[in-house]
């Protein structure tokens, strides 16, 4: 889908940024930036030992130096942002950690892209944005803002099964230990998508994307926790206890996708919701 392009992935070493490297790597000019310099090497490696190159580079977005020098370097013609911190419950605890790395990160991002004139740049955003009743998902909403009134493209992800810190590893790692599987509330309900499906949905969006669009998978109805882990120790054929630990700090029972606002305005095509900007 895309070809022949110079391609900066921020949090290339992330599930999501790691996903998009080796689909695109292939047909397009990489290069990798990510502050965690142990998984961006073993990424690197990967590639290396599968006869694919990429260029990379040890950096933090915080450091707007550091990432103007390596976007001038290497002269994208496309941008994926998905450096982010991501879970809920340590941005609660240390909530300037997201004001520095989600938001001025993102903000560094978007005004080196602007600086060098780069036309596309697409942001990995969240549906805990649209409650945003944590200061993670207030963190990115202030992103996504950021993007849209750069004129650039924000990508609204669920639940991605088996990233980092998902219940699926988690919950496979209580298993192999013989201990019970945690719920927070047996009434919770979040939607998943895999990260295959996520990855498709970014490069997707960096085709069909305008200006200002944030673009949602279709994801039909949400899943109750409860039942999932049910059907994973099903899965698995074992007697395998679960244990309830409560909602952590900054958690919803009930997520969505759009506001009621957005839902009445987003456009269907394919298996996306586009939400347009509004003049």
């Amino acid at each position: 889908m895309l070809e022949n392009n110079r391609i900066f992935i921020t949090g290339a070493a992330g599930s999501i940024g790691s996903g998009l490297v080796r689909q695109l790597v292939d047909k397009n000019r990489v290069c990798c930036f990510d502050n965690n310099e142990t998984e961006l090497f073993n990424l690197v490696e990967e590639l290396k030992f599968n006869g694919r190159t990429v260029d990379w580079r040890v950096g933090d977005i915080r450091n707007i130096k550091t990432l103007q020098e390596s976007i001038e370097k290497f002269s994208p013609n496309i941008i994926f942002h998905a450096a982010a911190y991501k879970h809920v419950t340590p941005m609660e605890m240390f909530p300037e950690e997201a004001v520095y790395t989600n938001i001025i990160g993102t903000l560094n991002v978007v005004e080196t892209a602007i600086k060098r004139d780069i036309p596309k740049l697409i942001l990995i955003s969240t549906d805990k944005v649209v409650n945003y009743n944590s200061v993670m998902g207030v963190s990115k909403r202030l992103c996504e803002l950021i993007v849209r009134n750069a004129g650039f493209i924000s990508v609204r992800f669920a639940n991605v099964l088996g990233s980092r810190g998902s219940v699926i590893p988690i919950w496979q790692k209580q298993i192999d230990e013989g201990e019970p599987l945690t719920i927070t509330d047996p009434r919770m309900e979040r939607y998943f998508m895999t990260i295959e499906q996520a990855v498709q949905l970014v490069i997707s969006a960096s085709v069909i994307g305008e200006p200002g669009d944030i673009i949602v998978l279709d994801m039909g109805k949400p899943i109750n926790i409860l039942d999932l882990a049910k059907q994973i120790i099903r899965s698995v054929g074992k007697n395998v206890e679960i244990k309830e630990v409560g909602i952590r700090p900054g958690e919803e029972l009930t997520e969505n996708l759009m506001t009621k606002v957005e839902a009445l305005s987003a456009i269907k095509k394919d298996d996306f919701w586009i939400i347009k900007q509004h003049d």
